[in-house]
């Protein structure tokens, strides 16, 4: 069983950074994939971005490529969201997620946060 808890959300401005992150209890995150979605008001869930359990490899949505970064430290039973020049379109409640494999669709995850919100303004 694995807990997870996000925090870093908050009002930011356009163009403005947060990191958000993602501690672990209850077991290590050594061999899970970790992933990262949204939710928008009035809309689905979406995938943002994903890590396999070593590190090695990330993969993320369109809407974001090079402007996030996904990383994680298993020593910290961590996982994070760098997020850069960050848009209105951002806004939305993020979710951290833990998998036995690298996936980008929701139901392969098998445990949730319970959300940071992120709201940028105009």
């Amino acid at each position: 069983q694995v807990q997870l808890v996000e925090s870093g959300g908050g009002l930011v401005q356009a163009g403005d950074s947060l990191r958000l992150s993602c501690v672990a209890s209850g077991r290590t995150l050594n061999w899970y994939a970790m992933g990262w979605f949204r939710q928008a008001p009035g809309k689905e869930r979406e995938f943002v971005a994903a890590i396999t359990w070593s590190g090695a490899d990330t993969y993320y949505a369109d809407s974001v490529k090079g402007r996030f970064a996904i990383s994680r430290d298993n020593s910290k039973n961590t996982a994070y969201l760098q997020m850069n020049g960050l848009k209105p379109e951002d806004t939305a409640v993020y979710y951290c997620a833990a998998s036995t494999s690298y996936s980008t669709r929701q139901y392969d995850y098998d445990y949730w946060g319970q959300g940071t919100q992120v709201t940028v303004s105009l």
